[in-house]
C-alpha cells in the first residue's frame, strides 16, 4: 500500500505548507487504532482553513484514510486528549517526511511530557472524573443502578487516565493495559465492577467506596492547575472563569468542578451585595498561601 499511496504524500511533502507525513499501518486484522483502515496517511501541516481534512481510497482490496490536520488542532488534541489515535500514530507511526525536525520534536516532547501539560491535562480529566462520579452517585442513590453502573464505568476510564497522567505518560488507546500495570488497583476496580458475581446494587456499592477514596487522594493534584490560573486575580465572577483562555478548556465540566472545590475547602466564596438587600453576586476566590500549601 505504501508504494500505491508515495505520489500522494509525496507531492503533499512538495508543499512549504507541510510540516511531516507518517504513514500507520494496521498491525491487527481488525485495528482500532487506524479505524479498521488498513493505512492511515497523516499530513501535518502549518495552518489551514480546515483544520482536518480527509481523503479515502482504496486500491484491490484493500483501503487508507488520508487526514491532513494543522499543527492547531493537533496541539488542541494533545492537550485536550481528544483524539487518543492521534498519540499512536505519532509514536508508532513511520515518518515518511519531516520539514526542519518538526516531527521528531514533537515525538521527543511528547516523550518528556511537560509537567505544564501534564497539570492541565491532569485537572480537564479530573473535572469530568468529578461529573461522572457525582452523577452516577446520585442515580445509585435513586436505585436507578443501569445508569449508575454507565456513570461508574465512565468515572473509571477518566480515573485510569487520569493515572497514566501523574506517571508521566499519555493516555493511548489502549489505556487498560498501561494501567495494569502502572495502577494495578484501578485495573482491579474495573475488572470488579465487569466480572463480580455480586448484585449490581453490592458491586456499584464497593466501587462508589473505593472510588471516593481515590479521588480524595487525587484532589490536590487534580485542582493544582484550577487553583494556580485562580491564583492570578483576587475574585473571580463564574462568567470570568468561563472565559479565561485555559479554563475554556474545561467546558461543561468547570461549574461541578468549581462547586466540588469549594465543598472541599479549596476555592472559597465572597459575596458582594447586589442592589437588593437580600441577594449577593457570588464570587470565587483562591487564598494565596493556601494555593502554595495545595501545590506542595
Amino acid at each position: 500500500m505504501e508504494q500505491i499511496l508515495r505520489p500522494i504524500y509525496q507531492e503533499r511533502a512538495s508543499h512549504p505548507n507541510t510540516l511531516g507525513v507518517i504513514l500507520i499501518e494496521k498491525r491487527e486484522k481488525v485495528s482500532q487504532v487506524t479505524d479498521t483502515f488498513d493505512t492511515i496517511l497523516l499530513i501535518l501541516t502549518k495552518d489551514s482553513n480546515q483544520p482536518v481534512f480527509t481523503k479515502h481510497y482504496t486500491f484491490n482490496d484493500k483501503k487508507a484514510a488520508m487526514h491532513i490536520v494543522s499543527e492547531k488542532q493537533l496541539r488542541k488534541w494533545l492537550l485536550l486528549g481528544t483524539n487518543r489515535k492521534i498519540v499512536d500514530w505519532i509514536f508508532y507511526g513511520r515518518v515518511m517526511f519531516d520539514r526542519n525536525e518538526f516531527v521528531h520534536e514533537l515525538k521527543t516532547e511528547l516523550k518528556d511530557f511537560p509537567f505544564y501539560g501534564r497539570k492541565i491535562k491532569m485537572g480537564i480529566e479530573f473535572s469530568k472524573l468529578i461529573r461522572r462520579y457525582l452523577e452516577g452517585k446520585v442515580f445509585f442513590e435513586q436505585k436507578n443502578y443501569m445508569d449508575a453502573y454507565n456513570h461508574i464505568v465512565d468515572s473509571l476510564h477518566h480515573l485510569a487516565r487520569l493515572a497514566v497522567f501523574e506517571n508521566g505518560m499519555h493516555s493511548e488507546v489502549t489505556v487498560w493495559s498501561q494501567v495494569k500495570i502502572i495502577e494495578p488497583a484501578i485495573y482491579k476496580l474495573y475488572e470488579e465492577l465487569l466480572s463480580s458475581d455480586e448484585p449490581i446494587d453490592k458491586r456499584l456499592e464497593l466501587l462508589f467506596l473505593a472510588s471516593e477514596f481515590m479521588i480524595h487522594s487525587r484532589t490536590k493534584d487534580g485542582s493544582r492547575h484550577i487553583l494556580e490560573v485562580m491564583s492570578q486575580k483576587g475574585y473571580w465572577t463564574i462568567q470570568e472563569l468561563h472565559e479565561q483562555e485555559e479554563l475554556r478548556n474545561y467546558s461543561v465540566d468547570l461549574e461541578v468542578f468549581i462547586e466540588y472545590l469549594v465543598d472541599k475547602g479549596y476555592i472559597h466564596i465572597e459575596r458582594v451585595q447586589t442592589k437588593s438587600d437580600k441577594i449577593f453576586h457570588r464570587y470565587y476566590k483562591v487564598e494565596q498561601n493556601e494555593e502554595e500549601t495545595h501545590s506542595e
